[in-house]
């Protein structure tokens, strides 16, 4: 069997989006199903209409003329033209069995006309709702002109797919919501390669005494740094929680929009020597601040972004016995059950999260118990080899006509 994947990002990227990608496309070989992978004119350069990246060939689409990329409507049209055009001339080249478009509508509009003219089916993936993503980038308001258009767009793209794939519950509870029949409708959630995390930390001790964390416990936070991750109320929890306690520090890794916001609220707090901003590290780095790292935090703000959607950074915390602390949102809700392989808290609530960290650090005869449950959880449920069967009755439905894998 063989996949084409309509991408709408070049990588590397080194985001929960890219480690997904390669995740779902490595385990689909491993099963023995071919892929294809293609990009659309979002990618970030474009080196010609083939080219390889980690061992990955991509087929790439040229962009549009810049003049069509100065105004909104004309821009997006533009794109999923060339997009269109050049899913016809892959389609051609690759013959393949399926046409996976993940989301945006941007992907799903060009791969719903191609799959149709060359009578392929086309399976639709979404991880994210562009609607709820564009009120947090604050490009849009929950029920506005944008948000309504974007949203029913979407909606066209669901209704005529013929599979729809997304991440995890909440986001399949709103596709349905939309009129789709539940049996079109699959939850494949994200995973990690559970090989690449050990449970066995080596602690690179001239790291930690350069950023001054020895001798600590240190908080984390591994990510970017968007406003809906709620970093303002870990730096306000945080503030909290030292009043309290002196061997207690906060490890921020990482960078985005919020960065400055964050760096001025830690100096308003008075928390400034207490708080290490690292900045983004290079992604063969990252696993030596994993390891200094005593309790990871996940504290997003509530919001239908963060209780429609799971995160993936939790996940890669726990497949390497980490503990994590989250806000207990609807996303967090389907990776932890609290007191059992993590900590909620409720969320928007400062004082609720210092108490509940205060509360973990204080039992630290919980803490094996713990994280062995975490990597349970995830060697047993959440490997890319383990969720990439859900796609097996899907695509064998839709190639060979049956209900089964």
């Amino acid at each position: 069997m063989r996949i084409l994947h309509l991408l709408d990002h070049s990588l590397p990227l080194q985001s929960g989006y890219s480690f997904r990608t390669i995740g779902i496309l490595a385990a689909q070989r491993k099963r023995g199903w071919e892929t294809v992978q293609m990009t659309t004119p979002k990618q970030n350069s474009f080196n010609g209409p083939v080219d390889r990246v980690d061992g990955w060939t991509f087929n790439r689409t040229r962009p549009p003329a810049a003049v069509s990329q100065r105004l909104p409507l004309l821009r997006e049209l533009a794109q999923m033209h060339r997009t269109l055009r050049r899913l016809d001339e892959v389609i051609e080249e690759t013959r393949p069995d399926i046409v996976q478009a993940h989301s945006p509508v941007l992907n799903g509009i060009p791969a719903l006309q191609a799959a149709r003219r060359h009578r392929l089916p086309m399976v639709y993936e979404v991880r994210s709702l562009w609607e709820d993503a564009a009120v947090d980038w604050g490009t849009a308001r929950q029920g506005d002109l944008r948000y309504r258009t974007t949203r029913n767009l979407e909606t066209f793209v669901l209704r005529r797919a013929d599979a729809v794939t997304t991440i995890c519950e909440g986001l399949r509870r709103d596709i349905l919501s939309r009129g789709l029949p539940s049996g079109r409708v699959m939850v494949v959630p994200n995973a990690v390669d559970a090989e690449r995390f050990s449970m066995r930390r080596r602690v690179d001790e001239a790291l930690r005494l350069a950023l001054r964390l020895d001798g600590c416990v240190v908080l984390g936070f591994i990510g970017s740094f968007y406003a809906y991750e709620g970093l303002d109320l870990l730096m306000e929890g945080a503030a909290r929680l030292f009043r309290d306690r002196q061997d207690v520090k906060l490890l921020m890794v990482g960078g985005g929009p919020e960065k400055e916001r964050l760096v001025e609220q830690a100096g308003r707090l008075g928390i400034a020597d207490r708080v290490v901003f690292t900045g983004r590290v290079p992604h063969e780095e990252v696993q030596r601040y994993y390891d200094l790292v005593t309790l990871f935090v996940y504290p997003r703000h509530r919001m239908r972004l963060t209780d429609l959607v799971t995160p993936l950074k939790p996940l890669e915390a726990m497949a390497q016995g980490s503990i994590v602390v989250a806000s207990d949102v609807g996303g967090h809700r389907e990776l932890l059950v609290d007191g059992e392989r993590g900590y909620l808290f409720k969320p928007d609530d400062a004082g609720a999260l210092a108490c509940k960290l205060a509360e973990v650090i204080d039992r630290q005869e919980d803490w094996p118990a713990m994280r062995a449950a975490g990597r349970r959880y995830v060697v047993a449920e959440r490997t890319w080899d383990a969720v990439v069967e859900h796609y097996a009755p899907i695509y064998d439905r839709l190639v060979n006509g049956k209900n089964g894998a």
